[in-house]
């Protein structure tokens, strides 16, 4: 298993490695032992969530705040997602900052997420089964999100001029300022 830090501070590309043969293939999804050891980081997930959606969805970008934050391994089961994940982390040197990267059933990478970023994905296979870990139990009244086109945060989700489908929660979300104004308020 291959594992390398992003430009985001905890936050980690997981590449496993893939045996193939005249049957198919195996690989190890998960492996807490070895996660730990590349990472420091001792996880408990507690929580394994799926969706499926079709080309053009776009989920997100959304968190769980406060005592129920949540962080995640994200992999997708089958065709191929644009994961971005932004950091929200106040005392963090990579605050607003985020990356993109592109998670297949192909390749079979994943991503880890830590607590205090928000996640989002857009769909580019004609569907996409993502599969998520999550270190905390989803909790109702501590979801929140940040608009996925918020202008200073200037994600590339490579649609051009075409529009995403979205939730009509998803499209209601706050840019990050105004999340952060009503923090102050």
């Amino acid at each position: 298993m291959k594992i390398e830090e992003t430009t985001l501070v905890g936050c980690y590309i997981i590449e496993p490695k893939v045996f193939r043969d005249q049957r198919g293939e195996f690989f190890e999804t998960y492996n807490k032992s070895t996660f730990q050891e590349f990472t420091g980081i001792e996880k408990e997930f507690v929580q394994d969530n799926q969706s499926i959606s079709r080309k053009g969805v776009l989920r997100g970008l959304h968190f769980q705040e406060g005592e129920h934050a949540q962080a995640k391994l994200i992999r997708v089961v089958q065709g191929s997602i644009l994961d971005v994940c932004v950091d929200l982390r106040y005392n963090s040197k990579t605050f607003g900052s985020h990356i993109a990267v592109v998670l297949n059933s192909k390749e079979n990478k994943q991503i880890y997420i830590p607590k205090g970023f928000a996640h989002g994905f857009l769909t580019l296979s004609e569907e996409a089964i993502v599969h998520y870990k999550c270190d905390n139990l989803y909790n109702k009244s501590s979801e929140n999100g940040i608009i996925y086109n918020d202008a200073d945060l200037n994600i590339d989700w490579a649609i051009n001029r075409e529009t995403p489908i979205l939730s009509e929660k998803d499209l209601m979300l706050p840019t990050l300022q105004q999340f952060l104004n009503e923090r102050k308020s």
